[in-house]
């Protein structure tokens, strides 16, 4: 691999480019896992940056993030009879005990995904 130069008021800086990186769409997770990183997992930060690895990465993060989500949610609903019936039934029971499970399920999610 050959460097090149370029001269500028006396001194040579190399002609150095990093490679291009494809730009996904990052959501909530995927932010979060970055504001994470950046704080407590440096090197890894890093070494994603200098790699151009970074928003394909957290893309993914966010990926695996929302489908656990919804995953969870599934099976909580399941194992807590939380049914179109209870829907139809009792709008307002349905309601309160989807947002626990959702409460609940994300919880878990930033624990095991976002957070580590």
């Amino acid at each position: 691999m050959k460097i090149t130069y370029r001269e500028e008021n006396g001194c040579f800086y190399p002609n150095l480019e990093l490679p291009k990186q494809t730009n996904y769409t990052i959501g909530k997770y995927g932010l979060l896992h970055l504001d994470y990183i950046k704080e407590h997992r440096k090197g890894r930060y890093t070494t994603l940056v200098s790699e151009c690895r970074l928003s394909e990465y957290l893309h993914k993060i966010d990926e695996q993030a929302r489908e656990q989500l919804n995953i969870y949610i599934e099976q909580m609903a399941k194992m807590q009879n939380v049914t179109e019936e209870l829907k139809a039934y009792d709008p307002k029971c349905w309601v309160q005990a989807m947002n626990n499970i959702k409460e609940n399920a994300e919880e878990s999610v930033l624990r095991e995904v976002v957070y580590q």
